[in-house]
């Protein structure tokens, strides 16, 4: 069977996780093992964690199960989503039910049976799966369709293509929704229960393209202290979404293309191929054609990645779903926030349908979020929109009579007013965007900001 999945065990004898690591290999993509619970918090943001399986007791002397409770509960609250397995080497079924009570999967005791510790720890995989099949309209992961016409149609088209394997091109303006897309696509595809493996092609630096995307092996380099996954072999079984994928370097087009022809790979440092059987994603706010054409973009990788095209349209050429999306918003982050708003007054409603929109839904959130923080009354008026340097009412309308640009040129545009209302302070922009540090470094000095 398929790899799937990750898997943390927490155990304070090294032997067992070394025994597990083993075991476990043959069945999950990724097994993390740690002997100290003080590290799970880390663990837990730094990796996708589907499943752990948690020892009960860490302090020598001490076989009462309150330590694996106290982390049961740590665990849940830093990701409900995660199945948890407890492990003891105490037959007690007091225990367990207790433990089952504040959520935990199962219970297995040591020594035990390694056929029922892996139907156990599969089984409890599964149940991860079936919980997130369901969007969730409380997180930023759900998509919001809206009921324009435009989005009825690329509906239709998602929902034929995500029941095949079929390479999906997602292109759009930034702000748009294309890795909530992809998000989707892999949602309804048959590969919902495996991992989807995001990359920003921006943000990777070009010496390190080979180990990120193949993984590399210890010793390969000055720096390869320890073997790599890399993200086809992590992607494995599931989806793999390149974003920003027209940022990629002529150069390196041709090794990203032969893993994709022959479905298979070759760690740095290693000359043993491996098989990978992904489902591939990609996205970008480019003209890739138009790249195509100039030589910047190798066509075999194009057609290669394009089987499907998808295109999100800019909130400006829907505008009937911007207050459904605004009202969305207001009742998401007043949930969140704890604040008591019913609605948007009808003027801000105008303001709204009126401006332009080029940070798209992105912006929408951000401008949102924002009013929904700052607004004292129970409805959101002009002059929340207005706050805190928002341009709404002066480049709302205005810009309607404007000469359409280039989506190069709305993207230099917006990073340059990114970087003039956060004063300079290019992590503040880069958030403001939406994008990381790096991408931001490499679309200025595309744009020569």
């Amino acid at each position: 069977m398929a790899k799937q999945g990750t898997l943390l065990v927490i155990d304070d004898n090294r032997s067992i996780l070394t025994s597990l690591k083993y075991l476990m290999d043959d069945y999950f993509i990724k097994v993390l093992t740690t002997s100290v619970p003080g590290n799970v918090p880390t663990l837990l943001k730094q990796e996708d964690v589907n499943v752990v399986l948690l020892d009960m007791n860490f302090s020598p002397g001490i076989n009462n199960g309150n330590e694996g409770l106290f982390w049961l509960r740590e665990i849940k609250k830093l990701k409900p989503d995660v199945a948890v397995v407890l492990f003891t080497a105490y037959a007690d079924i007091a225990l367990a039910v207790t433990g089952i009570k504040e959520g935990a999967y199962d219970f297995v005791e040591k020594p035990w049976d390694n056929a029922k510790l892996v139907k156990t720890l599969l089984d409890a995989y599964k149940s991860t799966c079936k919980k997130n099949i369901l969007p969730n309209a409380d997180t930023d992961d759900s998509m919001y369709w809206g009921d324009s016409s435009a989005m009825k149609q690329l509906r239709q088209m998602v929902e034929k293509t995500s029941a095949t394997d079929a390479s999906v091109l997602i292109t759009g303006e930034n702000g748009t929704g294309k890795d909530m897309l992809a998000r989707e696509i892999h949602r309804l595809s048959k590969r919902s229960c495996r991992q989807m493996v995001t990359v920003d092609m921006g943000a990777i630096p070009e010496s390190l393209f080979e180990s990120e995307l193949f993984g590399h092996v210890r010793g390969s380099f000055t720096s390869a202290h320890a073997d790599r996954t890399g993200r086809f072999e992590a992607a494995d079984g599931g989806t793999l979404f390149l974003d920003e994928i027209a940022n990629l370097p002529y150069y390196l087009q041709s090794k990203l293309l032969t893993a994709i022809q022959k479905k298979c790979f070759v760690k740095v440092g290693s000359n043993i191929p491996q098989a990978t059987d992904i489902r591939l994603i990609c996205a970008t706010n480019r003209n890739i054609e138009e790249m195509v054409a100039k030589g910047e973009f190798r066509e075999d990788l194009f057609y290669r990645i394009n089987t499907i095209h998808l295109n999100l349209p800019p909130l400006r050429e829907r505008r009937e779903d911007i207050l459904p999306l605004a009202r969305y918003f207001v009742k998401k982050y007043s949930r969140r926030y704890g604040r008591d708003i019913h609605g948007i007054s009808q003027a801000a409603c105008e303001m709204l349908v009126s401006y332009n929109w080029p940070g798209n839904i992105r912006e929408l959130q951000h401008v949102m979020e924002k009013c929904v923080i700052l607004s004292d009354g129970d409805e959101l008026k002009i002059g929340n929109l207005q706050a805190d340097n928002m341009y709404l009412s002066s480049n709302g309308k205005n810009q309607e009579n404007n000469p359409l640009q280039t989506l190069d040129e709305m993207e230099r545009d917006m990073i340059k007013k990114a970087i003039d209302v956060s004063r300079g302070n290019l992590s503040q922009a880069a958030t403001r965007l939406g994008i990381t540090r790096q991408t931001l470094y490499n679309k200025m000095k595309r744009y020569g900001l």
